[in-house]
């Protein structure tokens, strides 16, 4: 794989980004490609948080793939920050390259120089695949997690 750059997603990137998010079996149910109003807000909010990042991996000039770093204050851990990441996609004819790893390890070291005390995340229940990934990486599944639909 060419070299990649991570960076924060700009305005532009937002295309590509919704690209990626619908670019599996999953995010084809619940996501579209097209830019719409809501995309822009949501785009516009998570970017002008200080606590979130949009982040990019980049190769050639093209979007490879993505996710979302949020940083949560607490009280647990003696009032630690923990890192969440969310919405990680390695472009389809860039699996199995290493790309994923390579965007973990950066999400991780940057909350790792943050001084959080952990990194969570989570991932459906049917994504057998990610499962091992992230278990590969040191993760644990150490929480069963819920979701209510509003």
């Amino acid at each position: 794989m060419a070299d990649v750059i991570f960076r924060e997603a700009a305005p532009a990137d937002l295309p590509a980004v919704l690209a990626l998010l619908s670019d599996d079996v999953l995010g084809k149910a619940r996501d579209f490609v097209e830019v719409d109003a809501a995309y822009e807000k949501a785009f516009a909010d998570i970017t002008a948080d200080q606590r979130n990042q949009f982040i990019v991996a980049e190769a050639d000039g093209e979007l490879v793939g993505c996710f979302q770093v949020t940083y949560i204050p607490g009280l647990s851990r003696h009032g630690a920050e923990r890192a969440l990441i969310e919405a990680v996609r390695v472009r389809s004819d860039q699996r199995g390259r290493g790309l994923g790893r390579r965007m973990m390890t950066w999400a991780i070291d940057r909350a790792r120089e943050r001084g959080c005390s952990l990194v969570q995340l989570t991932t459906d229940k049917s994504r057998q695949d990610a499962h091992r990934f992230y278990l590969n990486l040191g993760f644990v599944a150490s929480h069963e997690g819920m979701k209510l639909a509003l």
